[in-house]
């Protein structure tokens, strides 16, 4: 019986990531996993762009390293930086400005004024999204405005824009596609019709035509010369959904974190698209399969979580992460002490550009271990949040996934369980969004049989605590970040 071997792309915000799976799930023992980072660009505060080349590049470099060491590639998957996006001749395939990353504020300013007219109501009507920097629509508008070559490209129909997938794709197999999860993270797209909106592309000033084709999260998306064999792609969307399938969640009400640079939270709400009403939460399309019905969830976002860890560690505050680990048994919130983690704003349930971080409760006892129990605990209080608003619209589990950096973090988990109420399983495996990127590559390449995705767990029990008081402190410190940034 032949053991097909799928490679899974993982291109993440820091870096691209590849690692190679054999049909039981598991990591192929003929390679392990490889990492290459690249460049942030931030031309000035608030921008952040990548190199688009540079990350096609080390692309390919992780596909050839699956040849190099030896493995026989059946299919390939790939996820994605969801909401980053690039802009391309369609006749040369070079980009025509830097990749303008999720991370990215530029637009807010333009986005203000949209949000003071009867427009947001219409774009959360339509994409299940508010009118936020973080989703692409507004970023291509902003190339459509200020690139001096998009309108005359678009215009003589040589113009491709969308998220990074398209490109990817386009430069990889000659084939410009997204997929149906990838689109809904736009702006542009209506989850109800499941179309690019024509409406909403003008709102936007994005040229419909220039936007790629919409397919089915799996099958077939073109393929790759490999070693001198064509090897399919037939896996497609954004990391945050391929971590919550590779996690093992496919039934309603079961939720995952992945703890990357930010904080994303998503649960499963089965076929139909969740209410959301004034949550802050998004409605979204996690994946849809063909021949089937679109699995919705809820999503929410945490704009700073390693990114916050990470500025903490450049300032000084830590040289070595083992000095995360060990802390006093009280809780810095607990005496008092609260860190906000805004540093890019609030994201959901807030949506709040003009939140900063914060820290609250300093006296002349507080000392430097003190400050980062406390930054710890307020990225906590954070993805609580988000967790709480969506178990009271869908209820969860009395279990919540966690993968990514933090997730090795003994008190993190801790003290996230306890102010949850919930257990925290975390899968000893950390490969989660590139095993769910390879088991999707696997059904899209149209193989018989389901795969197990159960794995071996840490799970952390919640404590006995005052959970309400906790956060009710934290919302107070909260609201206290709120319009502290810049001019207002």
């Amino acid at each position: 019986m032949h053991n097909y071997r799928y490679a899974a792309i993982d291109q993440g915000t820091t870096s691209t990531r590849v690692a190679v799976f054999n049909d039981s799930a598991e990591i192929s023992n003929c390679h392990s996993a490889m990492n290459i980072g690249h460049r942030q660009i931030t031309p000035q505060s608030g921008w952040v762009e990548q190199d688009p080349e540079e990350i096609l590049a080390n692309i390919i470099k992780c596909l050839d390293s699956c040849s190099a060491a030896g493995a026989a590639i059946d299919a390939i998957g790939i996820c994605h930086q969801g909401e980053s996006i690039v802009a391309w001749n369609a006749q040369t395939g070079k980009p025509i400005y830097n990749a303008i990353i999720w991370q990215d504020m530029r637009t807010d300013e333009s986005l203000s004024k949209m949000r003071q007219t009867e427009l947001e109501a219409k774009v959360k009507a339509k994409t299940g999204l508010p009118l936020d920097p973080y989703f692409s629509a507004s970023k291509m508008g902003w190339i459509m405005e200020n690139v001096a070559v998009a309108k005359p490209l678009a215009q003589a129909g040589k113009l491709r824009i969308g998220t990074m997938d398209s490109f990817f794709l386009d430069r990889l197999c000659a084939n410009f596609y997204t997929d149906y999860n990838s689109a809904s993270r736009t702006s542009l797209f209506n989850i109800h019709t499941l179309e690019w909106d024509v409406e909403l592309c003008e709102m936007f000033g994005v040229p419909i035509h220039c936007l790629a084709e919409i397919r089915d999260s799996i099958g077939d998306f073109g393929a790759v010369l490999l070693a001198g064999k064509s090897i399919p792609i037939t896996a497609s969307l954004v990391d945050q959904f391929a971590g919550i399938y590779g996690h093992g969640c496919t039934q309603k009400g079961a939720a995952k974190v992945t703890l990357g640079t930010g904080a994303f939270i998503q649960s499963l709400t089965g076929s139909d698209i969740g209410d959301a009403g004034n949550s802050g939460l998004l409605p979204t399309l996690c994946w849809k399969f063909p021949g089937e019905k679109p699995v919705f969830g809820l999503d929410g976002g945490v704009y700073n979580a390693a990114s916050a860890v990470n500025w903490a560690r450049s300032i000084g505050l830590f040289s070595d992460y083992d000095e995360l680990q060990d802390f006093s048994a009280q809780s810095a919130i607990s005496r008092g002490l609260a860190f906000v983690p805004a540093l890019s704003g609030l994201g959901c349930p807030y949506w709040d550009r003009s939140a900063a971080g914060l820290w609250a409760g300093l006296s002349l006892e507080i000392n430097r271990k003190d400050m980062l129990q406390s930054l710890l605990e307020g990225i906590a209080v954070r993805t609580a949040e988000v967790i709480e608003v969506m178990d009271s619209l869908s209820p969860l589990g009395d279990a919540v996934h966690v993968d990514g950096g933090l997730a090795a973090n003994s008190y993190f988990k801790q003290f996230l369980a306890d102010v949850l109420g919930k257990r925290i399983l975390t899968p000893l495996n950390q490969e989660v969004t590139a095993l769910g990127t390879a088991m999707l590559a696997r059904k899209g390449l149209g193989v018989k049989g389901e795969v197990s995705l159960t794995q071996a767990i840490d799970v952390i029990e919640p404590r006995a605590v005052n959970r309400q008081k906790i956060l009710e402190k934290y919302r107070d410190i909260i609201a206290r970040s709120r319009g502290l940034r810049g001019d207002n």
